[in-house]
């Protein structure tokens, strides 16, 4: 479930972790406004790995447009398989 707070809420901080769970931050909010989003360790750990995955996917895409792509046969021959 999602839960939305006044960043004011701060002020008793204990309350606002309670209410974050894995895959289920708390969004804070400043004059109706999102502001900040308060999430688990496990989950920011999962975002930065998928950033990262997506970041090596795009260059090898890149360089796969620059140089094209390889086929089956010769992934095994480098592969030595």
């Amino acid at each position: 479930m999602v839960a939305i707070k006044p960043v004011s809420d701060l002020r008793n901080y204990n309350e606002v972790l309670q209410d974050v769970a894995d895959e289920s931050p708390v969004f804070l909010t400043r004059n109706g406004r999102g502001c900040y989003a308060v999430l688990s360790i496990r989950d920011y750990e999962r975002l930065t790995a998928t950033r990262s995955l997506f970041s090596e996917l795009k260059k090898g895409e890149d360089s796969a447009a620059e140089t094209g792509w390889l086929d089956t046969d010769q992934v095994r021959e480098m592969a030595g398989l």
